[in-house]
């Protein structure tokens, strides 16, 4: 009898993996021969929970990604780094305090912590580092500073934008760069009525803008230029005639902290004649770039944990977390800190997974290049080894939830649609999928929401 229900179980799931295969594989067919796909390219897997294939069109070939490209840099961070990670923060000073007077330079130094100032986390806004460290300096005596504020930016390398991303990305919020201190994400915010300058969500230090946009249409249609260490910014495109939010990325942020940390002193009261200065603009000015001192730290500042960093990245798709984690990786791994490195690194440590090398042919962390180039069967491979690990329950809550009830990944870029996640369907029946098409005439959304509809 228990054979029999064994036989009889065995033939269920059968019958029901071929009417799967049949349903996906005429949805994917619809897909590719509709007028829209006529020049696209499309890779498709799909498996169960375990592994187990259940379908595949055209799996192993290598697309362009765009954000799904984030579930290889988060996984890697989180078994690497561990869920616990901190990046670190910190003042101190060199000279001496004689009768309330630092003789001598106040340091400002980081790991490249990239929630500094951030305002997502609660107790780590820039409010809460502001009082932190205004507190260590009267703590330590300090009533007067005669020498200069040193921001220390030399934790990482001076390229602060991976190579191959396009240029019309990296004045605007989500192609922020990277420096070895980040200051509020890199970001910034633009009221905006018309093409009328109204306000800034802070003071942008050091910038001059150039501003040809025009009013029209009814979204925001604008794009910003602004590059590593420039003082000039270009705003051009269209905005509708409403009052209008628009965020760039910020062209020196460690100079940006600076000069906030520079009012905040004024503010309490503590005497500041010095300079802002920061290390790369002392090494452009080919001066030698200051030491931050290994004594005399009067505050160790730590960022929140990994975990709730992962959460933020693959929530809301910050292109910034995951080319820190980048650098991050190859400095701690390679004790090189360039985007190289770190890319390397992350496709070392996906290859020592199982994963062909040939299908994961990566260029950046965070899937913003159109150069990053893998395979739908290797995106589903990523997600089946993370099921596995301990720190899965961070990775999974960071994976938004879409309206079809799928908790999966997806990626948006010029030609390029991707979705990759775990799915439970309504018979109880989990997946685990990676869907990725190119060159779409449209943005296939829609199209991608029909196939993945039949897993439902």
């Amino acid at each position: 009898m228990k054979k029999t229900l064994a036989v009889l179980t065995l033939s269920t799931q059968i019958i029901f993996a071929q009417n799967i295969t049949q349903k996906l594989d005429e949805a994917t067919k619809n897909l590719m021969n509709s007028s829209g796909a006529i020049s696209s390219n499309l890779s498709f897997y799909v498996s169960d929970e375990n592994g187990n294939f259940i379908y595949e069109y055209q799996g192993n070939k290598g697309l362009s990604t765009a954000s799904t490209q984030k579930i290889f840099t988060a996984g890697a961070a989180l078994e690497i780094l561990g869920k616990n990670y901190t990046y670190k923060t910190t003042s101190s000073y060199s000279g001496n305090i004689s009768g309330g007077n630092l003789n001598g330079n106040l340091f400002i130094s980081s790991t490249g912590d990239p929630t500094l100032g951030s305002w997502r986390y609660e107790a780590y806004k820039p409010e809460n580092f502001k009082q932190k460290l205004i507190d260590a300096i009267k703590k330590s005596g300090i009533k007067k500073i005669s020498g200069d504020l040193v921001i220390d930016d030399s934790y990482f390398d001076h390229q602060t934008i991976p190579g191959g991303w396009p240029w019309n990305d990296l004045g605007n919020y989500y192609g922020a760069g990277v420096w070895g201190i980040n200051w509020r994400e890199n970001q910034f915010d633009i009221n905006i009525n018309g093409n009328e300058f109204k306000s800034f969500s802070y003071p942008l230090e050091g910038v001059n803008w150039l501003n040809d946009l025009k009013v029209g249409g009814s979204s925001d249609q604008s794009l910003i230029f602004t590059a590593p260490h420039s003082d000039v910014a270009l705003i051009n495109g269209t905005l509708p005639a409403k009052t209008v939010t628009v965020s760039g990325s910020v062209p020196n942020p460690p100079l940006q902290l600076g000069a906030e940390v520079k009012q905040w002193l004024k503010d309490s009261g503590i005497d500041f004649s010095g300079k802002v200065v920061t290390n790369s603009q002392l090494e452009i000015e080919g001066k030698k770039a200051l030491q931050t001192p290994k004594n005399n730290i009067i505050l160790t500042y730590e960022s929140p944990t990994l975990d709730k960093i992962i959460y933020w990245f693959l929530r809301k798709s910050i292109n910034f977390y995951g080319e820190t984690l980048i650098k991050t990786l190859g400095k701690e791994k390679k004790g090189d800190p360039s985007f190289k490195s770190g890319v390397a690194y992350l496709k070392e440590f996906w290859k020592s997974k199982g994963i062909n090398p040939n299908m994961i042919n990566f260029a950046d962390g965070s899937g913003l290049s159109p150069q990053n180039y893998v395979a739908a069967k290797a995106e589903v491979q990523a997600l089946l080894y993370a099921r596995k690990q301990p720190w899965f329950e961070s990775y999974y809550d960071g994976f938004p939830t879409h309206d079809n009830g799928m908790k999966m990944k997806s990626g948006t870029m010029s030609d390029t649609k991707s979705y990759a996640g775990y799915h439970t369907s309504k018979d109880g029946k989990k997946y685990v999928f990676s869907i990725i098409i190119n060159n779409y005439e449209g943005s296939g959304s829609t199209e991608l929401q029909k196939i993945l509809n039949v897993l439902k």
